[in-house]
């Protein structure tokens, strides 16, 4: 015997679900990593067209736009229609908050197999550095010349 429960919404709450991808679904996944003295942020942005992207910085936020255009029948022909459609089409916006310590003038972009990457360098005055001790060998040598006496 059968315990699934009929559901007569099913196949309406799944074609609303498509329906609606088109305006939810227009995210840019990312991932962001150090190495060494940058960070590099990858997007993945497939089928986008490299003119359509566009990076800006103003104060200290990265903005990211780009567009995918939606492939159309290229017939009239009634006996061509659309059976499914997942894949989202439009334009993708994302921003990123970057810190202090950045060099903002040094950030690079470059749009490779639908994968965009910026490279955003730590700036010079951020990156780590060692720091000499100085010592004063003209007071050491007095001292050590007074206990002598």
């Amino acid at each position: 015997m059968s315990t699934t429960v009929y559901n007569p919404f099913r196949e309406m709450d799944r074609w609303f679900n498509q329906m609606n991808r088109t305006s939810t679904d227009r995210v840019m996944p990312m991932d962001l990593l150090r190495d060494g003295n940058e960070f590099i942020v990858k997007m993945d942005l497939p089928g986008v067209d490299p003119d359509s992207i566009d990076i800006d910085v103003d104060d200290r936020t990265l903005t990211v736009r780009a567009e995918r255009k939606q492939h159309e029948m290229t017939t009239n022909d009634e006996k061509n229609q659309w059976m499914s459609r997942e894949r989202s089409y439009g334009s993708y916006a994302r921003q990123l908050t970057l810190g202090t310590g950045l060099d903002l003038s040094g950030i690079a972009a470059d749009y490779t197999d639908g994968v965009l990457t910026i490279t955003i360098p730590v700036a010079e005055e951020a990156k780590p550095r060692k720091i000499k001790v100085a010592t004063n060998s003209a007071s050491t040598q007095i001292e050590s010349g007074e206990a002598d006496k």
